[in-house]
């Protein structure tokens, strides 16, 4: 009895093992070109959080704005480039996942570089000249990673069978978050000895090397190759999914075709998209509020390294999402999200005890975790009921309400900022708590709604196997 008790718990044991390493076995068996766009994604991640967490600091510092103005001016930035997804994310379904990895990447190189040397080139203060110069940086920032984000899960889309979508869209995930880890370990002995722009400085070289790595990895061979063997692990070709409908289109019925196409007809995949702005806050407030909350409301070691808490959350992502990912593949999406939400909102309460060093890592640890189990499985839903030749586009209204979550959050977080974790307070004088524990009601409605809505969503969801 004994001796079979064992042999079922070995079998279990290799099952589940197995389980778990198979997904990550399937993906490493995949193209050079899904290398590529891998690599590009961890280098446009050490980028963009790199500068993204410095950004309202920065405005405060070198261009005389104020906690709410360089709030706003994040808002901008951080909305800006989800509306840009919706308006340009069409531009890969038109001319392919290279060039618009080129294109996009070409763009966010010329506004970082206006960026970083705007101080220098005007007047400080709201509507100076420096700060105008800024703008404009910006504006090519937005439109870059307007066409790059949705050509990189139109690659994962193109580049991966069935059996290796959940983990290659996992691990896009989960690369992009490595990325945003590192800026916390190489950004604050740069900035101590060559200020903000230093730091800027780097990323900038960063995004030059992101260029190189797409132009000799992600060549057009590659790009060819790997969609062959996509199609052959499909068992699908493009010739079969009517590859050619689109390119025998004029432009009118093109515009038509989209337009018919557009999911804005289907009240679930409305709700599902808008429900989840409460919740989506909390992603907001990591580069609002976490900066100057982690500087201002601690000292000492917290205070000194404000960037490594603040870039925490995406190093635990890049470990817990293809582990959540290769463990809940079978689960239903709705499920998971109604319990991502909530395991993800809940621990924002913690920070409603006050500053305390445990409260925020058990904060930053449980937040992560819920994350992990839904953002990536909504991210691949959006992608897998999108028709064919409108992966980018429906990644643009995909994203959406995330583009109204960032406007609407940069117009309160200063506000709040400014009244309960003003600069130049000692922390014993600060109230934080107040602020937390409105920001944890908001972020918990999400699920509250989704649970109330649950019969009537998981009735209709359409949703592939």
């Amino acid at each position: 009895m004994s001796e079979k008790h064992n042999h079922d718990q070995e079998n279990l044991f290799r099952r589940i093992a197995g389980e778990l390493s198979q997904p990550f076995i399937d993906l490493l068996h995949t193209s050079r070109a899904l290398l590529g766009v891998n690599i590009s994604y961890i280098l446009e991640g050490i980028t963009y959080f790199g500068i993204l967490g410095l950004l309202a600091i920065f405005y405060n510092n070198y261009l005389g704005l104020n906690d709410e103005q360089a709030g706003r001016i994040v808002g901008f930035l951080t909305g800006g480039i989800t509306l840009a997804m919706l308006l340009l994310g069409a531009t890969v379904d038109l001319i392919g996942v290279r060039r618009s990895f080129l294109y996009s990447l070409i763009f966010m190189l010329a506004g970082r570089i206006l960026l970083t040397l705007s101080p220098g080139l005007g007047n400080q203060g709201l509507w100076g000249s420096g700060h105008i110069i800024s703008l404009f940086g910006l504006l090519g920032i937005i439109i870059g990673y307007g066409i790059y984000q949705p050509a990189a899960y139109a690659a994962v889309k193109k580049f991966t069978t069935p059996k290796t979508a959940a983990m290659g869209y996992a691990m896009l995930y989960a690369l992009m978050n490595l990325g945003g880890f590192l800026p916390g370990l190489f950004s604050p002995p740069v900035r101590r000895n060559f200020g903000i722009t230093g730091v800027f400085w780097v990323n900038i070289f960063l995004t030059v090397t992101g260029i190189i790595v797409v132009a000799t990895i992600i060549t057009r061979q590659a790009e060819n190759r790997a969609t062959r063997e996509a199609e052959a692990g499909s068992g699908i070709s493009e010739k079969d999914e009517g590859s050619d409908e689109m390119e025998k289109m004029s432009v009118g019925e093109k515009l038509r075709f989209y337009l018919k196409n557009f999911p804005v007809k289907d009240a679930r995949f409305m709700f599902f998209i808008f429900i989840l702005i409460p919740v989506q806050t909390l992603f907001a407030h990591n580069w609002l509020t976490l900066p100057q909350y982690t500087s201002r409301a601690f000292d000492g070691f917290v205070q000194n390294n404000f960037e490594f808490f603040v870039n925490l959350n995406p190093i635990l992502i890049f470990i817990l999402t293809p582990l959540v990912t290769a463990l809940t593949m079978k689960k239903h999406t709705y499920h998971m999200m109604i319990i991502g939400t909530l395991v993800m909102s809940l621990p924002t309460f913690f920070l409603a005890l006050g500053p305390n060093f445990y409260t925020l890592m058990a904060y930053l640890i449980l937040m992560t975790v819920g994350e992990a189990m839904w953002q990536p499985r909504f991210l691949q839903w959006v992608a897998e009921i999108a028709p064919k030749n409108m992966t980018g586009i429906y990644m643009g209204i995909g994203q959406f309400p995330w583009f109204l979550t960032k406007i609407i959050t940069s117009l309160y977080s200063g506000w709040f900022l400014m009244r309960f974790c003003p600069a130049d307070v000692p922390p014993e004088k600060l109230h934080t708590e107040k602020m937390w524990l409105i920001y944890g009601f908001i972020a918990v409605s999400s699920s509250v709604f989704l649970i109330l809505a649950r019969k009537w969503m998981v009735k209709g969801m359409k949703e592939k196997a």
